[in-house]
């Protein structure tokens, strides 16, 4: 293919939802780049394709899957605590494919408990997976949008900031809404410096996806499955938010479920992993707006970069 097909880096995409998304990605016509810390030996994996909620599902059977069925496809290991390595996989993911057009976050790292219950040690983890390792993600990928004409997606899988999303895991929380701060943030300025091909986008699930990490729960036994998705409701989302104007997605914090709504989707019966099961919303049925009337006046704006130069 020329290199007119769109190019997306994965970071996540190893198993579960990550590999889900990267797969329908090629499926819809898109070189992937996919990156994660786990390797394997896919020539090597019995029975193929693996579990994709096990550990024998890695970026390299992930790779495999997608070019056996014709896509075209690259892994690249990157441990996200590590700047060098991210930067790495960006630039490889370019100097492969040519471009980057879409970036996906999908990192993360989880302890749900309460503060107490929360070793410093977990909470440092989670920090450098989750909202360190989108910045430097997202800053090693903005010289190459720069050179795509400011024309791009970023999307991160991240939540709407509401309070309840604080209870008991109040560390976890404090990473992933930071990663939605982000992606407020960034969008303002895409917006004030006139970028108007680039949007950031948050996404999360309404309702409890079948993952390796609902397979590792031990609270979702086979009758609770009747409360959990499929995937592909994740990856279903994300093509529809790549497909959606830029004014209507950047800056968005939504769900995979009511951005698929927004779209016209009304079955969602086919996600159920127990057929003829409506799974258990887990988001609340509407979130707080957090914009707010702003005076016209915000004063002097001040950037630390132009301070440092003068000293």
């Amino acid at each position: 293919m020329t290199n007119q097909q769109p190019v997306a880096l994965v970071v996540g995409a190893s198993r579960g939802i990550g590999r889900q998304v990267a797969i329908d990605l090629s499926k819809n016509g898109y070189a992937v780049m996919l990156a994660a810390k786990t390797t394997s030996d896919a020539a090597k994996t019995t029975p193929f394709p693996p579990d994709p909620n096990s550990s024998q599902s890695t970026i390299n059977t992930v790779e495999r899957e997608i070019l056996e069925a014709g896509g075209r496809a690259g892994a690249i290991a990157v441990d996200v605590r590590d700047a060098a390595q991210i930067q790495h996989a960006v630039d490889e993911t370019v100097r492969i494919f040519g471009k980057l057009d879409v970036l996906v976050y999908n990192s993360g790292a989880i302890w749900w408990s309460s503060v107490e219950n929360t070793p410093l040690k977990r909470f440092r983890l989670m920090q450098q997976i989750n909202p360190e390792g989108l910045y430097a993600t997202v800053q090693a990928t903005l010289p190459h949008f720069e050179k795509n004409g400011w024309k791009g997606r970023i999307v991160v899988v991240s939540p709407p900031i509401y309070s309840r999303f604080f209870r008991g895991k109040t560390a976890y929380a404090m990473g992933k809404v930071g990663m939605s701060v982000l992606v407020k943030g960034l969008a303002m300025d895409f917006v004030r410096q006139d970028r108007t091909k680039m949007a950031i986008t948050s996404i999360w699930p309404a309702s409890s996806i079948e993952s390796a990490a609902t397979e590792h729960n031990k609270s979702f036994d086979e009758s609770h499955k009747k409360d959990l998705r499929k995937p592909a409701i994740f990856s279903d989302a994300i093509l529809e938010m790549l497909r959606a104007p830029v004014t209507t997605v950047n800056g968005l914090l939504d769900t995979d479920e009511d951005f698929l709504r927004k779209c016209g989707v009304t079955d969602f019966s086919k996600y159920s992993v127990i057929p003829g099961s409506t799974p258990r919303r887990i988001m609340p049925a509407e979130f707080p707006v957090l914009e707010v009337a702003e005076q016209d006046d915000e004063g002097q704006r001040m950037d630390s970069t132009k301070l440092r130069a003068k000293m």
